[in-house]
């Protein structure tokens, strides 16, 4: 038993470890189950680790792999299967005993998971497979599951992975169709392109499928398919592929398969690599500005075109083609369209206000409903946490209107950035309090 369980031990070492490279892990947009219903886990509450829900709720999952082997050969994969690294992999028993212990303990509230390939993607799927179908009809687990689905694989064996899984998720790996050849070419991006189009097709269905048993039109019940729908991740920083680039191929892959997300991964360099690699990782705030501007397109009315600043723009710093890493994407672009501001508070419609730097999307409602009732001053703005210093030279308010020429200066990026300057000059009075017409700040 003391050896069996040390053996578990390793193997949950390798493969979870070996799982951190896949972002893709989220937990937010399933339907609401409770053990209360009958069986184990629940997809509610608090956790302990790093997926997190859009309210802020932080789910905790059990993220690894079945198997860190692998018959592919991706050159940028740790897991390659010409990398000298550590293997191992669980039976499907060994997976769902430890989900389950680690349920018990309160560790976890879900599981990811994912996969090398083993023997062929059909045999592979189908490892993935029982796994959730066996936590599901065995044991009666009711938490979250995340399966990584596995695009060459047998349509009818993902068709079951969405029966069981609340998310499935088939990554794109690289922006670029020609960089998945060069550096991939064991996979095939229209096999991908062709999975994501049938998951869409599918998830579309049993959303078609509920809406009519909820209006009546129908008494069957509803096919069960991935409810919090399907997302894919992207490797940045593996190939030259620049940012405008990705945002562009992010934006297809939402309007074309309405994913839920679309993560970014800085590509990390590992051992043995191939020279067609970069020797050095990406910088991790290159990240960072991508998903903020991912979340832009996303909620905040931005055409992927417009926020990475065209080549022969003469504010901010970057390469041509890539994110302002100095500056938020939002604020960059406002700095090169300073031509549509100031913005008015009082009388300007939502998608103006959206394109206002510090003023977030809840934000904006809450100003819209509030000044129903009274003009915005800035001291409302100072009440909903918004960065006075910020949103000063781009707004105009009851009781303030940015000095003549603010918007015009040179230094204007130099002062937002470096964080002095307009501090002093905002109007700017009293401690900030609760306005209770915009309920809690967000």
């Amino acid at each position: 038993m003391q050896s069996r369980a040390m053996d578990l031990r390793r193997k949950l070492e390798i493969l979870a470890d070996a799982a951190k490279y896949d972002a893709s892990c989220s937990s937010s947009g399933t339907e609401k189950r409770d053990s209360r219903d009958g069986g184990l886990g629940s997809t509610e509450g608090m956790g302990i680790c790093h997926a997190y829900a859009p309210d802020g709720r932080c789910i905790s999952l059990l993220k690894v792999l079945l198997t860190n082997a692998c018959v592919y050969d991706c050159a940028y994969c740790i897991n390659r299967a010409s990398s000298n690294v550590a293997r191992a992999r669980f039976t499907v028993r060994e997976l769902v005993e430890l989900t389950l212990d680690f349920y018990r303990r309160n560790y976890i509230e879900g599981l990811f998971l994912s996969s090398g390939i083993i023997r062929s993607p059909d045999y592979t799927m189908e490892q993935i497979l029982n796994v959730a179908r066996l936590l599901r009809e065995e044991h009666g687990f009711r938490g979250y599951i995340h399966l990584k689905t596995i695009p060459d694989a047998d349509p009818a064996l993902v068709a079951k992975a969405g029966a069981y899984a609340d998310r499935l998720s088939i990554n794109v790996e690289l922006p670029k169709v020609e960089s998945l050849a060069a550096l991939a070419p064991e996979k095939d991006s229209g096999a991908i392109r062709r999975a994501m189009g049938d998951l869409r097709l599918r998830i579309d269905e049993a959303k078609e499928a509920r809406k009519d048993q909820e209006a009546g039109r129908t008494r069957a019940a509803p096919p069960r398919f991935a409810p919090a729908g399907q997302s894919t991740q992207m490797i940045v920083g593996a190939d030259n592929t620049d940012d405008r680039q990705i945002l562009h191929s992010s934006a297809n892959l939402y309007g074309s398969y309405r994913l839920r997300r679309v993560y970014y991964s800085a590509y990390s360099p590992i051992p043995d690599a191939p020279s067609a690699l970069p020797p050095a990782a990406p910088p991790l705030i290159r990240e960072h500005r991508l998903y903020q501007a991912d979340w832009l397109m996303r909620f905040y009315g931005f055409e992927a075109g417009e926020i990475v600043a065209p080549e022969d723009s003469a504010e901010g710093g970057g390469a041509p083609g890539m994110l302002d890493l100095d500056v938020d994407p939002k604020l960059a672009w406002a700095l090169r369209n300073r031509h549509r501001f100031p913005v008015d508070v009082n009388r300007a419609d939502r998608e103006a206000l959206l394109r206002v730097p510090g003023l977030g999307a809840k934000t904006v409602e809450r100003l819209l409903a509030a000044r129903r009732h009274r003009d915005i001053r800035m001291d409302d703005l100072a009440r909903l946490r918004v960065s006075l210093r910020k949103v000063a030279p781009f707004v105009l308010a009851a009781d303030h209107h940015p000095r003549a020429g603010l918007l015009d200066r040179a230094d204007l990026r130099a002062m937002l950035t470096a964080g002095e300057g307009l501090a002093r000059q905002l109007p700017v009075t009293g401690k900030p309090q609760q306005l209770s017409l915009f309920g809690a700040a967000a």
